[in-house]
Formats: C-alpha cells, structure tokens, sequence
C-alpha cells in the first residue's frame, strides 16, 4: 500500500480511482463496510482504491480545543485499512483554508481535478465544504455534472445501535469494554510510551509499565482490565510479542493519587520498558476502580485480578 503525506505526493501519471472520504477514527465495522464498498468497485473497474483521512481531525480546526477522544493513531489507521485491501492512504491535511471550500470547490478541485475519482464511496450521512453544506444528495448531483458516480452507503449497525466513533468513545467512557469491540471488530487499542512512574507496583510484588498515551488517545473508564501489552519498536528483540497483562487505570486511589495513569501488569513477563513504544489492547473490565483501606487488602484484590485476567486471556482448549 501507498502512503501519502498529502497530495504532493501523487505520481505525476496518477489516473483515475475509487475514493473513499473520512476520519475513519478506529477503522471499526461501519468504516470497514464503505472500504470493503471501495475496494470491490475499484477492482472491477481496474483502478486504485484510495482512502483519504485528515490530520488534524476537523473538529480541532473548527472549534480549537474540541478535538474528540482518539480511538487509533494515523499510523494504526494505515495498517488496519491496508488489511482490508486499500491501495493507497492519504493523509490530507484539514487547514483553516481547506474547511473553507465550498462543496463544489471541494469537488472540483480536489476530487476532479487532483484525485480523478471514477466513484466515491462515503456514508450516507456523509457531509463535506465550508459549514458542512455538501451532503451526499449534493456530492451525486455533482458526480453526474462532473463525470463520476457516488455510492451512498447506510452505516451499519446492530441491535438498533449505528456503529460510529462516536458510539465507540461513550463505550470506553462508561468501561464497557464488550460493546466497543463488538462495534470496532477486535479490541479496543491505546498507544503510547513506557514512561517512569512511582514505582509503586514493584514495591507491592506486582511491577507495571506505565504508559503514557499518545496525544488525544481514547482512556476507558477507570478500573482494571484484562488485556495484551505488545512492544511496537520495529528493532527492538521484543517487537511483535504480546504479553497477557492486567491494566490498571485511574487515580490510584488508596494512596490518594491525583494523576490518571495507565498501568499494565505484565504476566510472567519482567524487563526493562522504558522508553518503548508500546500497544496496551484491552479485552474485559475485571472490576471498577476503588480505595482500599490498607495495603494488604490492595494486595490480595491485585493479585485476584491477575488471576482473573489469566482465566480471561487464556483460550478454553489450553
């Protein structure tokens, strides 16, 4: 797959393709619907399947200091649409100049005459130019003025619940942990680095890495979880390896902490993480986060949930 800082980068012999437009934040089952849409119509018309996102996402340069809960990095993004068979990832970057197009400057000079669309595939509550006044009716009307079609997809859903990111950041807001990833198709991810912490967890028997997340990134509610801590540094020995962990997030309350930390219990697994890039995946919410009256009671509740998050992240037949 192709990666595109912007449309700088386009070859200069760039011909047509099939587009598909969003912050596709999580790339969850909804997204993955309008890509798999993507990918088909591009195989049969024999030409690239292109997905663009943007970077910021738009509601930062709308209104400055709203930007939501992030569910996946850019990166992640990339690796996840490249599974589902995109042929070329573009980031576009959302500038003040760019939100003001208007719908049909949108169209014409980013779609027609840059991108050479044969078809864009988008949702069908899909808006686009300056105060979101393009909507899909508008994109159609255009698509047949200018020479391409549109395909409106309704966004999947179950159980009367449409699947959006929205939907996904209100289930990590109240822990629960199943319904985000019944809606994003695997576990919900958080990234970021091994930074140094208190030390608190070693001194307790139960050393964590403390994992400061990357800017903006979506926190599950506070309370321990059971999960995978993966080492993403390409050359470190570790890369690649999941590790089954119990996470702790919050406040650490019985000793009156005020900084809300993420704090993976590796199991059977103690080395030097500082510094690395690291992937915590969280799978269940074993309990909701509390103060205990002393130490020892701290203790033996840690060690439960490390029982307990084994029982989960071991598979029925070993």
């Amino acid at each position: 797959m192709q990666r595109w800082r912007s449309l700088d980068e386009m070859p200069a012999e760039w011909g047509r393709c099939v587009l598909t437009i969003g912050v596709f934040d999580g790339v969850h089952r909804g997204h993955a619907q309008l890509i798999s849409r993507a990918v088909k119509s591009a195989a049969v018309r024999g030409v690239p399947s292109v997905l663009m996102t943007f970077d910021p996402h738009p509601l930062e340069v709308v209104r400055p200091g709203s930007h939501p809960a992030q569910l996946s990095t850019l990166d992640r993004r990339a690796e996840l649409v490249e599974e589902l068979g995109i042929d070329v990832f573009v980031v576009m970057p959302f500038t003040r100049e760019f939100m003001k197009l208007t719908p049909q400057e949108y169209v014409q000079e980013l779609l027609v005459n840059r991108l050479h669309v044969a078809e864009v595939v988008v949702g069908d509550n899909f808006t686009f130019g300056k105060q979101a006044a393009g909507t899909v009716d508008t994109m159609r009307e255009l698509g047949r003025e200018l020479g391409f079609d549109v395909d409106g997809v309704q966004l999947l859903g179950e159980h009367a619940v449409t699947f959006s990111s929205s939907y996904i950041r209100r289930c990590l807001a109240d822990g629960d942990i199943a319904a985000a990833a019944e809606a994003l198709g695997r576990p919900h991810r958080l990234e970021g680095v091994v930074v140094h912490g208190d030390g608190r967890g070693k001194g307790l028997g139960f050393p964590t890495a403390n994992v400061a997340p990357t800017m903006h990134a979506a926190i599950p509610a506070d309370g321990v979880y059971a999960g995978w801590f993966t080492v993403l540094n390409e050359d470190d020995p570790l890369a690649g390896r999941q590790f089954m962990a119990a996470i702790s997030v919050g406040t650490n309350p019985t000793f009156d902490g005020r900084n809300r930390t993420v704090e993976p219990h590796l199991l059977d697994f103690d080395a030097d993480l500082y510094g690395k890039r690291v992937a915590v995946d969280f799978v269940d919410q074993l309990r909701g986060m509390r103060k205990f009256e002393s130490i020892d009671e701290l203790v033996q509740a840690i060690a439960r949930d490390v029982d307990q998050a084994r029982k989960v992240l071991t598979p029925d037949d070993v």
